[in-house]
């Protein structure tokens, strides 16, 4: 069951919209070869505001996810991509529906 949780904010430096949310699309395989992430979700909040949120099991998935492939793309290219320095918030998740 899923009991931990990342919520990624990104704002998009001015003209950068497009390539931050390309950059999210091409991550999903990255992420699909964790084995210890269960959802990862990239997001779009508003014209210039992005986000990530993934689930886990354990937060030692949770702690390698944060050291993994998507992490070190994203920041290689924030420079570039960001407006400012993404906001990583650790969530525990309290109730979790799936169907």
């Amino acid at each position: 069951m899923v009991k931990f949780a990342l919520l990624v904010r990104l704002e998009a430096a001015a003209g950068k919209e497009k390539e931050l949310a390309d950059f999210l699309k091409s991550a999903l395989p990255l992420v699909q070869d964790e084995p210890g992430t269960v959802h990862w979700f990239g997001l779009q909040l508003g014209a210039s505001t992005f986000g990530i949120f993934d689930t886990f099991e354990t937060d030692e998935a949770r702690q390698a996810h944060l050291a993994g492939k998507v992490a070190a793309a994203l920041i290689a290219r924030a420079p570039e991509l960001l407006a400012k320095q993404p906001v990583i918030e650790p969530v525990d998740l309290l109730a979790v529906a799936t169907k």
